[in-house]
């Protein structure tokens, strides 16, 4: 490999990725004094470097391609001639490599993200471009512990994560909750939220909070008194399922809802019709049908069914492939706001239920032909 193909090869693991992984290969050509360098040398099998690993990926992430500083690691088990080099006797070991110098002083500072901001600023001068993402997790306070749980003044089912601070447990959960939160952020009787068992210690102990994290369910009504114990799995999957049991929602791991969400059993069995003949007179009394029973149900997306009836018989069955097609491209864009993703989820619920209904008619004629 020539020089110049190495340091592309360099640059662009630089550009790319969030923490740049360090090995005795790269190292020297990174770490080369042309920028300062935060550089995290760890263990896969060290706890305490789990516990790191969340907040340390996310200040990778704020300085990613950076042109002023390096956000690095090094497995320095597998490679212990780097650790030794550096005076590693430890995980994790994190050093700071300052501009114009390859050699490392010790990063002694906390290990919360503003600990890292501060210390780069403060060493550097380089500030991260920092855009707050919103937060989905309903942070309790002792008063709206009170409002929530024992006077429940809002009606709510909640799901509580009593957590500590120092917790790497609790950290390794955040990432995971916090998706928690988001998929649910839109179910009105349904909460996911946490209180600090350090500083409300009281309602801790209350709850008989021993080890962090510990989380219960308190249905709505409940008054405090009664409570369910979460003791499954802390996978996203494993909370929404226990969630969707408890407060009778449809709701679908990673956002959107289940298949069943938003369907209407009478409108479902009414598209058969619309597909059981072309001709135009009956497919009008098919539309004037739905709009009647859409009227009478109580359900959100019994109108998007009569919109999708006056389509289909308009543009064809085909539509709705297209229109499955356009929301679901919409939605893999990733930039959709929670509240219009969440309604176009169930617009997909519902064009899928007809085109079932479609798919049966058709394949049942092929079968008649034969």
């Amino acid at each position: 490999m020539s020089f110049l193909s190495f340091i592309l090869i360099a640059f662009i693991a630089i550009a790319r990725a969030e923490v740049v992984v360090l090995d005795p290969s790269n190292f020297d050509s990174i770490v080369d004094g042309s920028r300062p360098a935060l550089v995290e040398f760890y263990a896969p099998w060290c706890g305490h470097c789990k516990s790191l690993a969340p907040t340390y990926d996310e200040l990778g992430g704020l300085f990613a391609g950076s042109e002023k500083v390096v956000i690095a690691k090094v497995d320095a088990d597998e490679h212990k001639k780097l650790g030794n080099r550096f005076d590693v006797k430890g995980f994790p070991t994190i050093k700071w490599f300052p501009k114009g110098s390859t050699t490392p002083e010790d990063y002694t500072g906390g290990r919360a993200l503003d600990d890292f901001l501060d210390f780069i600023k403060d060493k550097s001068g380089v500030t991260a471009n920092i855009k707050k993402a919103q937060k989905f997790v309903t942070v309790l306070t002792s008063t709206s512990f009170k409002e929530l749980i024992i006077a429940n003044t809002t009606n709510q089912h909640a799901l509580v994560e009593f957590y500590a601070p120092w917790c790497g447990h609790c950290k390794n959960l955040a990432p995971i909750y916090e998706k928690v939160a988001r998929t649910f952020a839109l179910e009105s009787e349904c909460v996911v939220a946490n209180l600090d068992a350090e500083a409300y210690k009281d309602i801790a102990d209350k709850y008989s909070v021993t080890t962090f994290p510990t989380l219960k369910f308190f249905p709505k009504g409940s008054k405090g008194d009664d409570f369910v114990a979460y003791e499954g799995q802390r996978t996203e999957e494993d909370f929404v399922k226990f969630l969707n049991d408890k407060c009778g929602t449809k709701r679908k791991a990673g956002g959107g809802y289940l298949a069943e969400a938003g369907r209407v059993e009478e409108l479902d069995d009414l598209a058969e019709r619309l597909f059981a003949t072309t001709d135009a007179e009956k497919l009008k009394e098919v539309v004037k049908k739905a709009k009647t029973v859409a009227k009478k149900v109580k359900d959100s997306t019994a109108a998007y069914y009569v919109k999708v009836f006056e389509k289909v018989v308009a543009k064809g069955g085909a539509y709705l492939d297209q229109e499955i097609t356009r929301l679901e491209k919409i939605l893999g864009a990733g930039n959709t706001g929670v509240e219009r993703a969440d309604g176009m989820y169930l617009r997909i619920n519902v064009l899928k239920a007809i085109s079932e209904k479609r798919a049966i008619k058709l394949n049942n004629k092929v079968e008649d032909e034969l």
